[in-house]
């Protein structure tokens, strides 16, 4: 079993975090959608997942748990501490989702991010972010 701390800070500040929330909440038992997207610097997900989850909805409660894909997140530990509370990183290996990460909550509900490659260049990231928050709206 794999640990790690979070990073010393400075973490990315919210303002750095690049992160678009669907406007539109799921209803009730209609199909999973993207949530939101979600744009990291790096694959790194013991730097990048402290400030992502720094800037999350306070309704979406405390972020328990996170699935990745398996083979998109370098060296990915099981659990992270993060401001002293344990966040459990499970990995997933589901080719239907290579793109997103999954982010739980108990008692509150699972919220479902794409990931845009660190790579991608500020235009086609801010067109893939807009198109996954507002399609099926």
């Amino acid at each position: 079993m794999t640990s790690a701390s979070s990073p010393s800070p400075p973490f990315p500040a919210p303002s750095e975090v690049r992160l678009r929330l669907a406007v539109q909440p799921r209803l009730g038992r209609t199909a999973r959608r993207i949530d939101g997207a979600w744009w990291p610097r790096s694959y790194d997900l013991a730097a990048e997942l402290p400030g992502l989850l720094a800037v999350l909805p306070r309704s979406w409660g405390r972020i328990s748990s996170v699935l990745v894909h398996g083979d998109t997140w370098l060296d990915c530990p099981e659990h992270l501490d993060l401001a002293g509370q344990e966040v459990h990183v499970g990995r997933r290996d589901s080719s239907t989702t290579p793109d997103t990460v999954c982010l739980l909550a108990p008692g509150r509900g699972r919220w479902d991010l794409l990931v845009v490659p660190p790579a991608t260049t500020e235009a086609e990231a801010v067109g893939l972010m807009e198109r996954a928050v507002t399609e099926g709206e």
